[in-house]
């Protein structure tokens, strides 16, 4: 027998159960991050992300999770749906609330619908889908929504009804590279040429990197690892999503997956910060900030040192966020990213079904397109995409 319940909050739930299901590897979605997020007032009801994590039990403990919010908003998503919330509006009915299941502020696909290794996945996966959908029912809520689910549950999700919504990212490869140039080898002459020069500028400047893990990270640094990441924010007319307590929390329970390059200059000053989170074999860049411009600068920080970090760690993917064409250039190539949409609303639900099979249309030529630029010494048609292998009847659904 599986029970599911829904919770307030992760606290009501212990870390070791939680981090005992399969997460893939994914550091955010570890009992640790979620917990930092709401205990660092970022992910709460006074921010639109009001906690509501399914969880599904038998007799041997913890059985599933799902990492469930209460969204009275879209942002933090990066999943844009406004549109539909606006249409919404205009016939005077209510988006918001809606049920969103994430990792918060975090674009990177993983597991969303967490099971426990060993146990039969199918009846976990659809004790924890039946109490979201009766949760959602019962508060009257406009749609549930799954963002960046990798490929197991978006097929659960679409044979459960869900639509799936296909966007691009820009993710990197390792293919066993001995160093960084070995990696820029199979760049075409022109494109190794520039990126060795984009490189160069930031040593011609007087800039050097340090490299800080979580256990380096005291009160200073975070404070100045803070102010240089808010700065890009502030440029937006926006705070930061994090709280500076998320990353002193952060840090601490998990030294080990936050990593650090801070660009220093002559002097020992910091000038710029690219924050990352290393997975088990992945690393994901989440943010930058620089104290001043620098040619290049950010281009060094965040995609070229975080290439050379994993050359020397041995992973085997880096993902350095949400859109930016101009990573093409930099070895990233286009990559398929998912979500699944549940709406409750029929007519709405056959709208935006027939304009996210025009969208999947349009993402999938701009990914053949993307694909024609990459850097590497091969004919545009021999380069590989995710798309096929990952739904064949992605542009005929």
């Amino acid at each position: 027998m599986i029970r599911a319940r829904v919770l307030d909050s992760i606290e009501e739930v212990a870390a070791r159960d939680w981090n005992a299901l399969d997460l893939g590897g994914r550091p955010f979605l570890r009992h640790e991050f979620l917990a930092a997020a709401e205990l660092s007032g970022s992910a709460t009801p006074a921010t639109g992300w009001t906690p509501a994590h399914v969880v599904a039990s038998d007799p041997q403990g913890l059985a599933g999770a799902m990492p469930l919010y209460l969204k009275s908003h879209s942002w933090g998503e990066f999943v844009f749906d406004f549109a539909w919330a606006r249409a919404y509006e205009r016939h005077g009915l209510p988006y918001y609330p809606k049920l969103v299941c994430a990792a918060p502020f975090t674009p990177a696909s993983g597991p969303r619908l967490l099971v426990r290794p060993g146990t039969d996945a199918y009846r976990v996966r659809h004790a924890l889908l039946a109490a979201a959908r009766d949760f959602a029912e019962a508060r009257g809520l406009s749609s549930l929504h799954v963002l960046f689910a990798g490929d197991d549950d978006r097929e659960f999700l679409q044979a459960s009804g869900f639509m799936a919504r296909l966007d691009c990212q820009f993710h990197w490869r390792n293919e066993g590279y001995g160093d960084f140039e070995d990696f820029l080898a199979g760049f075409t002459a022109e494109k190794r040429k520039k990126a060795r020069r984009e490189r160069r500028r930031a040593e011609e400047a007087g800039l050097s990197f340090l490299e800080l893990t979580g256990a380096d990270l005291d009160a200073t640094r975070l404070a100045i690892v803070y102010a240089l990441h808010a700065r890009t924010f502030a440029q937006r007319g926006n705070p930061p999503y994090f709280t500076p307590d998320f990353f002193r929390r952060l840090a601490a329970a998990l030294p080990e997956a936050v990593m650090v390059k801070l660009a220093v200059d002559r002097h020992g000053e910091a000038v710029a910060c690219a924050v990352f989170l290393r997975g088990e074999d992945t690393l994901y860049g989440r943010y930058w900030g620089a104290a001043a411009d620098h040619h290049s600068l950010h281009f060094e920080a965040c995609y070229h040192q975080g290439i050379e970090y994993c050359i020397r760690e041995g992973l085997a993917r880096f993902e350095p966020g949400t859109q930016g064409e101009h990573k093409i250039a930099r070895g990233f190539a286009p990559t398929p990213v998912w979500s699944l949409h549940d709406l409750r609303h029929p007519a709405f639900r056959d709208a935006i079904g027939g304009y996210l099979e025009r969208e999947r249309a349009a993402v999938g030529e701009y990914m053949q397109a993307a694909a024609a630029h990459v850097p590497f010494r091969r004919a545009a048609a021999e380069a590989t995409l995710e798309l096929d292998a990952a739904d064949p009847d992605a542009r005929a659904d």
